[in-house]
């Protein structure tokens, strides 16, 4: 038998170890390999601590932006909100209008088209006067300051207060349990169930800190990402000629 050159046997040997060691990894991977492994480890913890570290990772960051749909008994809102523990800015959108909102500290702005403002929508048995037209479209795509003392104050800054809507919109209902991992934007995550699916489904990132990333509320009363954990953005107040400050009250605004 002719021997093999020097490079065809290094090559040949090269080759076998290159598959024995594919074999071993793939045998490795059907006998059981850790599915915690290269996580921060809460896939390992009961679906009760799994919520609780969410809930303190949440609690403890400095921003989220929030986005996706939130049903209520008022209607169905479309939201995109960056926010911080003293302010918050984005937008919302519902069945007929979509706002911007801007809290910085305790003062609100709105800024809104002059649809908004006239109540010009296809329910309105009344078409606005030619006053309210005018008026309102000195508002388009203006800052209008909203009064603390106006009604409208706490129905518009709960969309910007982001200690109270993770308390409110994270809630779970029922005995909780531990779903599937899986991906969210490309993030690995463990699902925590309420009631079975009925109370909610929670996704908590199985990357850093344990943040929950995604959820979808009881009852179908929608679904909400949540990204940018602790990523800092500068909240100010609009500029003197973007803004108007009605003082006491605001202009008459759609029910």
């Amino acid at each position: 038998m002719t021997p093999l050159p020097l490079a065809a046997r290094a090559r040949r040997a090269a080759l076998s170890v290159a598959l024995c060691a594919g074999l071993t990894a793939a045998l490795t991977a059907c006998s059981g390999e850790d599915p915690d492994a290269g996580t921060n480890g809460v896939g390992k913890l009961s679906a009760t601590e799994i919520e609780t570290k969410a809930r303190d990772a949440s609690h403890a960051a400095a921003s989220v932006r929030l986005s996706g749909t939130l049903v209520s008994k008022g209607g169905t809102y479309k939201l995109n909100m960056r926010l911080k523990h003293d302010g918050g800015t984005g937008s919302v959108t519902s069945k007929d209008n979509t706002f911007e909102l801007l809290r910085v500290g305790d003062a609100l702005f709105l800024k809104a088209d002059a649809g908004f403002w006239s109540h010009a929508d296809a329910k309105d048995k009344e078409k606005p006067s030619k006053t309210d037209t005018e008026a309102a479209g000195k508002l388009d795509d203006m800052y209008v300051k909203v009064p603390e003392g106006d009604p409208a104050y706490k129905q518009f800054r709960v969309f910007t207060d982001m200690d109270v809507l993770l308390e409110g919109l994270l809630g779970m209902q029922g005995k909780l349990s531990k779903g599937d991992r899986t991906e969210v934007s490309g993030v690995r995550t463990i699902k925590v169930i309420g009631g079975e699916g009925e109370g909610g489904t929670l996704d908590v990132s199985l990357e850093g800190k344990p943040y929950p990333l995604q959820f979808a509320r009881a009852g179908g009363a929608g679904v909400l990402t949540l990204a940018d954990w602790d990523k800092d953005f500068t909240l100010a107040a609009p500029e003197k000629d973007e803004m108007v400050d009605y003082g006491g009250q605001l202009p008459k605004t759609r029910d």
